[in-house]
């Protein structure tokens, strides 16, 4: 019968629901496994990106829950009929849009566990473990990507696990608004500016909102091509002294590695120089590109972030460990703790009251929080410090591989240097004006976005596009799990079918 059998005794009375019954579980965790190995084994047969049309789903499922249980059997049925084809599957060898959601036996499993003890772990006293583990795993990758010991347990510092970068860069500004304000006085609040480039994600921009920082003292300063679109000292310094000018109060810097639109990368130790003469608070966001900084090789993107406040970036998004999962790292933990602490009587214990334990309600915006270091733990242990720098340079030598592809073609450009396994390029203005006698910018734009958008619509691959500099570009972002060298060959493929398509090349 049903997942939740819903039997009638002598009496007429139903009997009480079971949802936690071990041998059912069992059972139905079969069965969801077995799915999902079956979804990954098939995952580069479906459309890469979903085909269905705004409000398929209300179409297809009732007007309300059911009034008895179904079996899970038929859910499953339902979901591969109703569900799946409204995925756009991330996990799909043949995604290369936005960034990557790496996924893996590890981070699915450590997720099952987290999930399966459903702890609320706020503070050390709800699940010291869960507390605990946290504290040790983040020691163990700050020293992976080499953090000086400023940022980890072992020093004066320590890490905590967010649920994404929003979240981090929202209580890193909320941390140094405190601060500042502590001293300047909370009247002052409109005086405060927030600094980032034009290529800065847009988290921060919403950080600030939401922190109360006067809208107009946002800064986004402008990065130029002749510096690869990273943010400059110069430019920093000159808007910072045109602030202090008009009387205002700088506080905080975000300095990217690896932007959204190019993996631009802003040079951390001249700008954190700067940063550090007029007192502000400097944030690293390397959401995307702190992954690969496990790599020797790519570890020099980190040179000046010891002059930093505060680092994060996104294990979920190129590391093995399933959605969600950002790791902060902050020099002086009480910064935070000040900011968001609140310790009502419910919440009092003796270990809290010690002194000797961390409580990461305090670290954080909600109260309530998952045990995401567990996943975390099991990525590291499983697959160790050597095969993770594998599979991050594998996925590197993959874009490196697509960008010489794009090179041999004359008929395409690659628009900014590639720094990390994202690649931006365009069919060139000149090859638009050849074959369609156009050369201005907005219609080499408009005949990429135009091919794109073909592309997308295949279901083969899936891309995503920037504007820098004015320019629109499509960006090839590998870093799925089950991507291959043979399916970024596949890509260019369709890309070049569709350019011949698009300019009319039979």
């Amino acid at each position: 019968m049903g997942s939740l059998q819903n039997q009638k005794p002598e009496n007429g009375f139903s009997t009480t629901i079971k949802p936690l019954d071990p041998e059912e579980f069992r059972r139905q965790g079969h069965l969801v496994i077995d799915f999902l190995a079956d979804y990954y084994k098939n995952v580069e047969k479906y459309p890469v990106r979903s085909q269905v049309q705004p409000g398929y789903l209300r179409n297809r499922l009732p007007d309300s829950a059911p009034h008895d249980p179904e079996p899970i059997e038929e859910i499953l049925q339902d979901v591969q009929k109703d569900i799946v084809p409204g995925i756009t599957h991330w996990q799909s060898p043949n995604y290369f849009a936005y960034f990557p959601s790496s996924g893996s036996i590890a981070g699915f499993l450590g997720e099952m566990l987290s999930t399966g003890f459903n702890v609320v772990g706020f503070n050390w006293m709800s699940s010291p473990a869960a507390t605990e583990l946290e504290s040790i795993v983040m020691d163990w990758l700050g020293k992976m990507l080499k953090l000086p010991n400023e940022f980890l347990f072992s020093g004066s510092g320590g890490g905590v696990l967010q649920g994404t970068t929003c979240e981090a860069i929202l209580c890193t500004v909320v941390a140094a608004r405190d601060q500042m304000l502590k001293k300047i006085g909370r009247d002052n609040i409109n005086k405060l500016v927030v600094y980032g480039s034009d290529q800065t994600h847009s988290a921060l921009q919403k950080a600030a909102q939401i922190a109360g920082i006067n809208p107009n003292n946002f800064r986004a300063v402008s990065t130029t091509k002749a510096n690869a679109f990273g943010l400059t000292a110069e430019a920093l310094r000159s808007t910072i002294e045109a602030d202090i000018e008009a009387g205002l109060v700088p506080l905080f810097l975000c300095a990217t590695i690896g932007t959204t639109s190019s993996t631009a990368v802003d040079a951390l130790s001249p700008l954190c120089e700067v940063a550090k003469e007029y007192g502000i608070w400097v944030h690293v966001d390397a959401a995307y590109a702190g992954s690969a900084c496990i790599c020797p090789e790519f570890r020099h993107y980190l040179d000046g972030v010891e002059n930093a406040h505060s680092f994060s970036f996104n294990a979920h998004k190129w590391f093995l460990t399933t959605l969600d999962c950002c790791c902060l790292w902050v020099k002086d933990p009480n910064a935070l703790v000040k900011a968001l602490s609140t310790y009502p009587e419910y919440l009092r214990n003796k270990a809290s009251e010690s002194k000797q334990v961390v409580d990461y309600k305090d670290w954080q915006i909600t109260l309530s929080r998952r045990f995401r270091s567990l996943k975390l733990w099991l990525v590291l242990r499983s697959y160790g410090v050597a095969n993770l720098r594998k599979f991050l340079r594998s996925h590197v030598k993959m874009a490196k591989n697509f960008e010489g592809l794009i090179t041999m073609d004359k008929r395409f450009e690659v628009v900014v240097p590639r720094n990390f396994s994202t690649v931006c390029f365009r069919i060139s203005p000149i090859e638009i004006g050849k074959n369609l006698n156009v050369t201005k910018n907005d219609a080499t734009n408009e005949f990429n976005s135009k091919l794109l958008e073909s592309i997308n619509e295949s279901g083969k691959i899936y891309m995503t596009h920037a504007i820098i500099g004015g320019v629109y570009v499509m960006r090839f972002a590998v870093g799925a799990s089950l991507t291959e060298n043979r399916h970024v060959h596949l890509a260019w493929k369709v890309v070049q079918e569709h350019a011949n398509a698009l300019l009319n090349i039979s």
